[in-house]
């Protein structure tokens, strides 16, 4: 019964604005971008203490020092690549539009498009953290597909967010979406 309602809880707040189409919503330009980046930065602080917890599970070794380091980076790519171009631009089209297209605006780009990106970040945490308590072993399923998943999740969220924007498609986030699943497909140890 819980998961059912929290479905439908999900289900209203995520359709509820289409529905509407964002008439008689009042959106704060400055207020609604800053919140969304505060959610990825608690989300990639997430990744870092990820990263050091499961770095203090087993003894320090190369290969778990080269993956922290590693992982360390890809968190810190997620952050440049959130809070460069898109982030400011998104900010400004909140301001320099109006009324429902306002809110439609910060509905795709915020609500919806937000929520692959944040999501992408957190399996990253998790399966970077199995990654480091298992250095020399082969992931499991669950694991690897956190790991390798959650960054193709962040790519493609982040370039369906880049897509609301400037409307473009970034192939390149794309093509490294689809590269991090096809690492994930060939089952390599969890060190590389």
């Amino acid at each position: 019964l819980r998961i059912a309602l929290w479905l439908l809880a999900l289900t209203i707040d995520y359709l509820g604005p289409l529905v509407g189409r964002g008439i008689g919503w009042r959106v704060h330009p400055a207020h609604f971008a800053e919140r969304h980046g505060l959610i990825v930065i608690i989300a990639l602080g997430e990744s870092f203490i990820a990263i050091g917890l499961g770095a203090n599970v087993g003894g320090l070794d190369a290969g778990v020092i080269v993956a922290a380091v590693l992982g360390l980076a890809v968190a810190t790519c997620f952050w440049l690549a959130y809070f460069d171009f898109f982030s400011i631009r998104g900010h400004q089209i909140l301001v320099d539009s109006s009324g429902a297209q306002r809110a439609a605006f910060a509905r795709d780009a915020y609500s919806y498009l937000h929520l692959p990106m944040v999501a992408g970040i957190v399996a990253f945490a998790f399966g970077v953290k199995a990654t480091l308590v298992h250095a020399h072993a082969h992931l499991t399923g669950v694991e690897a597909s956190a790991l390798c998943g959650g960054v193709a999740l962040y790519l493609a969220g982040h370039a369906a967010f880049g897509l609301r924007i400037t409307g473009t498609l970034s192939r390149a986030k794309l093509a490294a979406a689809a590269a991090c699943l096809v690492v994930f497909a060939l089952g390599l140890p969890a060190w590389a």
